[in-house]
């Protein structure tokens, strides 16, 4: 009955979720943040004039159709022939082994080899895709706000409790609807966790109960929510384990601090404009460290195409170090290629000192990022544990859940998971 309800669901997505099944079609499934599906776009009208053999069609969506139907899709054996996806490592079963189809193996190895594992079945050698950018997780104020409120923005070493008073007052004085806001994310709150003492990774490699350090700074945000110091409606807005973004509201003006992701820097640069000026702060300070969460998107190939020989070209293509560099620069997105990286020439596509100073302020943070931050992007059990953090935390935010039943249902969602996988 399930196997028939997740081949029903799959199909009635359509030709959207279809694999490309005309030779020669290459169909790639896109989401966005910012303007990085305009300047993709772009690079694949390249191709396709470089290469008039392959049609690559690209299915612009939501990042809610990635993360929730695309898993469906790939569990009835169907799916796009690419996909920008997030949840690399859990669905990495799924992906496509390029290994035996590119024509340079090695140079895959070389530029992407730090993060293969992020996107590959655990023990294999599998060249799965590539990292269309890496991302830290990490905070952004509204610094014409903090300057008319007359409050000094905290430090680089600052809590987040020092965040919450200094925001309040911002709040207060400006008379805006909430001091800070978080995205409605398992993975934005797991840098706070992990700064409060978190450690998701169990001794035996699977999920460890939920533990003091977590439960210290859930505690916290939920009552930042329920005093109106962190945004509710953020978290009370979608169901489940739903992403929903706080960008808007920073974009216009609503928060003195948001806490989201370097992936909104190009978002902001477009939208905020001169509007207002703001800053990329870092991650605020717990008891234990001041970690963000590193991750980022992947491109990756899956493995059900009936076009193999035509994804690995274009992917292949995608990949080439003059093409990651002019992504890279002009979506301000920080690069995965090694060579890119090595070669330290990126020329970013703006004259907004405010985006390279925030650019440059997540860089530096990449410095602060602790261990078990850097071991969870290739980890098997992450996404697990971020769905069902977002699902109960919200419960609790809406007034549905007790915060100490939202604990234990917590660690039985996970087990529930862990049992389900056989592993």
């Amino acid at each position: 009955m399930t196997r028939n309800r997740s081949l029903l669901a799959a199909l009635a997505l359509g030709l959207l979720s279809s694999t490309a099944a005309s030779a020669g079609d290459v169909r790639i499934m896109w989401y966005s943040d910012g303007v990085e599906g305009e300047v993709f776009q772009d690079i694949v009208a390249r191709f396709m004039k470089e290469n008039p053999g392959i049609n690559v069609i690209v299915d612009n969506v939501a990042y809610g159709v990635i993360k929730e139907q695309l898993p469906i899709q790939l569990e009835a054996g169907n799916g796009p022939d690419i996909v920008r996806a997030t949840a690399i490592k859990d669905l990495s079963k799924h992906w496509l082994d390029l290994r035996p189809l590119v024509s340079d193996a090695a140079y895959w190895d070389e530029n992407f080899g730090a993060h293969a594992d992020w996107m590959r079945p655990d023990g294999s050698n599998q060249i799965s895709g590539f990292m269309t950018q890496l991302t830290l997780t990490g905070g952004f104020a509204n610094k014409t706000l903090f300057e008319q409120a007359g409050v000094a923005i905290p430090g680089k070493d600052a809590t987040w409790d020092d965040w919450a008073k200094a925001a309040s007052e911002v709040a207060k004085s400006q008379q805006i609807p909430f001091a800070m806001a978080i995205d409605r994310s398992g993975h934005r709150i797991t840098g706070p966790n992990l700064s409060h003492g978190a450690n998701y990774i169990g001794a035996d490699g699977k999920p460890a109960p939920i533990d003091q350090g977590t439960k210290d700074f859930v505690t916290k945000f939920v009552g930042w929510t329920a005093d109106g110091t962190m945004s509710k409606e953020v978290w009370v807005s979608a169901a489940g384990s739903t992403y929903r973004a706080a960008a808007e509201d920073f974009i216009n003006g609503q928060l003195a601090f948001y806490y989201s992701g370097s992936w909104q820097v190009p978002n902001f640069a477009t939208k905020i404009g001169s509007n207002f000026d703001w800053v990329a702060t870092g991650s605020p300070c717990g008891p234990t460290a001041c970690t963000g969460m590193p991750g980022g998107a992947a491109l990756v190939a899956v493995k059900y195409t009936k076009n193999p020989q035509e994804v690995a070209k274009v992917m292949e293509y995608l990949a080439r170090e003059d093409v990651v560099k002019e992504f890279s620069e002009r979506t301000m997105f920080l690069p995965a290629h090694k060579g890119v990286v090595a070669k330290g020439n990126l020329d970013f596509k703006t004259e907004d000192q405010q985006v390279k100073a925030a650019l440059n302020t997540f860089v530096a943070a990449t410095a602060t990022t602790s261990d078990v931050a850097q071991k969870l992007p290739g980890w098997r059990w992450s996404d697990t544990i971020y769905g069902a953090l977002v699902t109960r935390v919200s419960q609790v935010v809406a007034g549905e859940l007790p915060l100490d039943e939202a604990f234990a249902r917590i660690d039985a969602d996970i087990a529930a998971k862990v049992k389900d996988s056989g592993l």
